[in-house]
């Protein structure tokens, strides 16, 4: 059993493995801005080897550090008046904590709500007038609670249940508040209400009524304007994501109807004119205006890749943060001019990615695809699969499939059944025999690979994080035949232990892919179990857990190990301190290295 035993030691970039490089390269995030002080931003990056917040003061360019923690710290929130950077505060990852706050120029960190208790993280908005904010919260014995909190004052309860809900939005005159909630019972899927900051409630609307349960909806924001109640929210009436403007006064919908494919979000731009459209289809992104007054939709310019967050700024230039499989990513700007390029060494990049269509028994299944240049198979290839579920793969930079690419394998992204994009029927397929719908999707593309010619079935490596990880493993028992070896990241191995240890809001979302408990539908946990085909596993398997994540707790994983163990089972555990993955970049390209060590020693 390997343990964590600190940090690489040091190496001067020029000797370093491209592979290395791209993980020690500085890297940002989309700078956010202060909506009355636009001038003011907050972004996140790596420059010192740790992901910590960092200010931005952009009328004088000087930048600054926020945090600086052993484990890194990425949510942080900015005020609208610019004065104060909201972070929070959890304890190695664990994602229980309290919200401080620090001024933007400088200076002691304060306990931002006091008389708040820890808690795991369930939205915040601030309040233009410096004073206020909506804060969520969640917790094994209370569920979901609300809370308005005013300097100086006790923070009052807005709202509590036992099912997941989260902060949306405060209105830009602090008058109303908008939350998502899942009183309902299906987490993934839901429903609005809007409510003065004395709890009374403004409007309401409930996709799910009826008891059909498969129509999402999700706040995007209210209308940047004193006085406007006008509410921008993401619906699924016509089976994928769209936005809709709701006027919460009045009740009036404005359908915008946009004719694009996939998925589309929306944000406002300043003014309130208009919208800054994103647009998803097959694993690329890009960007539009949508003018209200005219309904005129104009396309933003973007590179072909994906853009993975956008924001309009005062004077209507956008800035968006790109990358595609083969460019690392930069954030951009529509008036052609830099926006924030880090110093230091670049990163290298990698090879594009291709696109394939396979068959599967639940219809088309998209995959992408990277080998090296040149190569031709068949490779040892590597099926790489994302987390989530309800995430995907697109054509965009990851430092991970590209260390792999670099030592000569093949990499499979496949975007299965439960993966976000493809419309909502397809993201909502994997309920009840969870895992196994994936799998039978990855299994199809597995098929595809080999009889193209692109992979050697006697080499092909099934891995991932998180959810993932958990399909690793669940894999590697009901498809004993089909991999070489397996490499989890973070999983979920023993599915009831896991629901017993994790956060509240991801027992409401396994209550929701199960249909109940462990106790209710007892028969389902056991079939979506890694656990229950551990001794079905005949490919040497490695797993690397942060031992204090909330999500895929580290017990369940112990107890996959154990039984690992007890057979002989070739297989090695790397346990490292942290949560659900690592902020810090020393730890990542150990792990990386790891993985890779592993793969060349069992791989042949």
């Amino acid at each position: 059993m390997t343990e964590s035993n600190g940090s690489a030691a040091p190496q001067r970039y020029e000797e370093m493995p491209d592979w290395e490089k791209r993980f020690r390269a500085p890297r940002v995030s989309l700078p956010d801005w202060a909506e009355d002080a636009p001038d003011r931003s907050l972004f996140v990056s790596n420059a010192t080897g740790t992901y910590e917040l960092y200010a931005w003061d952009r009328s004088t360019g000087e930048q600054r550090q926020v945090t600086n923690r052993a484990n890194g710290t990425t949510d942080g929130v900015l005020s609208p008046d610019g004065a104060w950077i909201w972070w929070f505060d959890d304890k190695d990852g664990d994602e229980f904590g309290v919200w401080r706050r620090q001024p933007f120029a400088g200076g002691e960190d304060e306990l931002a709500t006091p008389g708040l208790d820890p808690s795991y993280p369930a939205g915040l908005a601030l309040g233009r007038d410096g004073r206020t904010a909506v804060v969520g919260r969640s917790t094994d014995e209370d569920g979901t609670t609300i809370h308005v909190a005013r300097f100086a004052e006790a923070p009052v309860e807005l709202y509590r249940h036992r099912e997941s809900a989260g902060v949306g939005d405060l209105s830009h005159d602090g008058t109303l508040i908008a939350i998502e909630h899942t009183e309902h019972g299906d987490a993934m899927h839901s429903a609005l209400r809007v409510l003065r900051p004395d709890g009374t409630t403004v409007a309401e609307l409930d996709d799910t009524e009826g008891g059909t349960r498969e129509l999402g909806l999700e706040v995007l924001g209210f209308a940047p304007v004193d006085g406007d109640t006008r509410l921008l929210i993401g619906h699924q009436r016509r089976g994928r994501w769209e936005p809709m403007v709701w006027d919460v006064a009045t009740d009036e919908r404005t359908d915008l109807a946009l004719d694009l494919p996939g998925d589309v979000g929306a944000e406002w731009y300043p003014d309130g004119s208009g919208l800054l459209v994103s647009h998803s289809f097959e694993a690329r992104g890009e960007l539009f205006r949508y003018d209200l007054a005219s309904r005129e939709l104009v396309r933003v310019p973007t590179p072909p890749g994906t853009v993975s967050s956008a924001t309009a700024r005062p004077d209507g230039s956008v800035e968006y943060l790109w990358s595609s499989a083969a460019e690392p990513p930069t954030v951009r700007s529509t008036t052609g001019e830099p926006v924030l390029d880090p110093p230091g060494m670049k990163s290298p990049g990698s090879v594009p990615v291709e696109d394939v269509w396979v068959e599967g028994p639940g219809g088309r299944i998209h995959a992408l695809v990277q080998k090296p240049a040149g190569a031709t198979g068949p490779l040892p290839t590597v099926f790489d699969i994302h987390g989530g579920p309800t995430w995907h793969d697109s054509d965009s930079f990851a430092a991970g499939p590209a260390a792999w690419i670099d030592h000569g394998y093949a990499v499979v992204r496949v975007n299965y059944r439960g993966s976000t994009g493809y419309g909502r029927d397809w993201t909502d397929a994997l309920k009840h025999r969870v895992g196994l719908i994936e799998l039978e999707d990855i299994a199809a593309v597995r098929e595809w690979a080999v009889t193209s010619g692109l992979a050697d079935p006697d080499r092909l490596i099934l891995t991932g994080g998180s959810w993932g990880g958990y399909l690793t493993l669940l894999g590697l028992g009901t498809q004993p035949e089909a991999w070489a070896m397996g490499i989890a990241a973070v999983p979920v191995a023993d599915y009831v232990a896991a629901y017993d240890d994790e956060m509240e809001a991801l027992k409401a979302m396994d209550r929701t892919l199960l249909g109940g408990t462990p106790e209710e539908v007892p028969d389902r946990f056991k079939a979506s179990s890694p656990l229950t085909y551990v001794d079905d596993v005949k490919a040497p398997v490695y797993i690397s857990a942060g031992v204090n994540d909330p999500r895929c707790p580290i017990r369940q994983i112990d107890n996959y190990v154990t039984r690992l163990e007890s057979r002989g089972a070739p297989h090695e555990v790397y346990r490292y301190d942290a949560g659900h993955g690592s902020l810090v970049v020393d730890e990542r390209i150990k792990q990386v290295a790891l993985e890779l060590a592993f793969a060349k020693k069992h791989l042949h």
